[in-house]
C-alpha cells in the first residue's frame, strides 16, 4: 500500500515538474501548502497575485528610488545638493571622486528622480528634483 502511493505521488511529482518546467512547484506540494491536483490552479493565482501587488514597472520604479538610497556617497552628493546646485567638478573636488565616479552616481540619482541637470556650455549643473520629497525624507529621518 505504502509502496503503491509512493510511486503515484511520485509519478504526480514528474508529471507536474516537467509540465511547469520547474522543481519550484513539486517544492511547494512537498511543503504541503497545496495538494498536487490543486498546484496549476495554485501556481496561477500565486502569478495573479504578483501582478496585482507587485508590478514589475512599479517595483523597477521603487528599486531604482531605494538603489539611488543605498549608497553613502550619493546620500552625501544630495546633501550637498540640498544647499545650492553644483556641477560635476564641484562634487568631485567636494567629496574626492573622479571624474566617472562623480558622473556615475549624480546619473543614479537622476534616474531615479532625485536630482535633475542642466547643460550650460561644456559644464552640467544638477540641483534637487523635489524639494518636497527631501523634506519629507527628512520627516522620516531618512536624510
Amino acid at each position: 500500500m505504502f509502496l503503491s502511493s509512493f510511486t503515484s505521488w511520485s509519478t504526480q511529482m514528474t508529471s507536474i515538474t516537467k509540465v511547469s518546467g520547474r522543481k519550484t512547484l513539486a517544492r511547494l506540494i512537498e511543503s504541503g501548502r497545496c495538494p498536487a491536483v490543486e498546484a496549476p490552479k495554485y501556481a496561477n493565482e500565486l502569478k495573479s497575485l504578483a501582478e496585482e501587488v507587485a508590478d514589475v514597472q512599479v517595483t523597477g520604479k521603487q528599486g531604482r528610488f531605494f538603489k539611488a538610497l543605498a549608497d553613502e556617497t550619493r546620500l552625501r552628493i544630495l546633501k550637498l545638493l540640498e544647499v545650492r546646485e553644483m556641477c560635476v567638478c564641484e562634487a568631485m573636488v567636494a567629496l574626492d571622486l573622479t571624474q566617472p565616479t562623480a558622473s556615475h552616481h549624480l546619473g543614479l540619482l537622476e534616474n531615479a528622480g532625485f536630482v535633475k541637470s542642466r547643460k550650460e556650455g561644456k559644464w552640467v549643473f544638477y540641483k534637487i528634483a523635489n524639494p518636497d520629497l527631501i523634506k519629507k525624507m527628512h520627516q522620516l529621518t531618512l536624510l
